[in-house]
């Protein structure tokens, strides 16, 4: 049954939800968002399902915001879905089943034909079946002209850097370069064209849910200018008003990019 406040908030939130997004300035859209994917486990507790089935709903989550990200004009969104310390410490009656639910969502994703698939994160530490998958939704997508999605899976932000340096390396060892010549040229740029994310934009916003006020190693390179945006729902729970409030909190920011 229905209770009265839910039936309010059905009645009066598409029309809320309606101004909110007829207020946004255009030209203070965030180009590429950045989401914590936060609180799935919390989420299953409190409501009296295991942490699959937690993990599940935080999935079917997805595409939603997927959707209102092409509602307002979002052109690349980063999604963290499991962290290269949850891959190595879970216990594998965990990690099994979320691995599973992983490689469907993303699969999902890549059917839909409206996103552009793009792994990233130490894919070497993945069970090769999943790693595969992965990268059969990358090809499936190549081309087409949607949101880039990044979908951060066996991810940390101090690992991408520590993979990038080691790229850097090995590209200026293969061409001769010494270290002496290399330590005289290197500077960020040479790092960053070497990241996960190389040739995309940094993101402008980065949104995470479940309450928690920390980044925890999500894009630590690329977020050094991005705005933050904390939200009290848990991300089964997160709904289109949470994700528009987060773009109007943002569009109402004054970006000061460290000055």
């Amino acid at each position: 049954m229905v209770n009265f406040r839910d039936g309010v908030r059905r009645v009066l939130y598409p029309a809320y939800e309606s101004r909110v997004v007829k207020a946004l300035p255009p030209d203070q859209i965030p180009q590429h968002i950045g989401v914590m994917l936060d609180g799935n486990r919390r989420w299953a507790k409190a409501v009296g399902l295991n942490t699959a089935e937690g993990y599940q709903a935080g999935a079917d989550n997805i595409r939603p915001l997927l959707g209102w990200c092409e509602e307002v004009g979002v052109e690349v969104v980063t999604l963290w879905l499991l962290s290269s310390d949850n891959l190595t410490n879970r216990p594998s009656d965990q990690l099994t089943p979320l691995l599973t639910i992983i490689e469907g969502a993303v699969e999902s994703l890549a059917e839909a034909g409206r996103w552009r698939i793009h792994p990233v994160g130490a894919l070497d530490l993945l069970p090769p079946e999943t790693s595969a998958r992965l990268k059969a939704a990358e090809e499936a997508t190549r081309d087409i002209d949607g949101i880039l999605v990044n979908v951060a899976i066996g991810y940390g932000g101090r690992r991408e850097i520590a993979d990038a340096v080691r790229a850097l390396l090995a590209d200026h060892a293969a061409r001769g370069t010494s270290l002496e010549e290399l330590a005289d040229l290197i500077d960020v740029e040479h790092i960053a064209e070497h990241l996960y994310t190389k040739g995309q934009p940094d993101p402008d916003l980065v949104i995470r849910t479940s309450g928690e006020q920390r980044l925890g190693g999500f894009l630590l390179w690329q977020s050094a200018n991005s705005e933050f945006y904390f939200c009290e729902a848990l991300w089964p729970d997160f709904r289109r008003v949470d994700f528009l409030r987060a773009i109007r909190a943002y569009a109402a920011r004054e970006r000061r990019f460290g000055g």
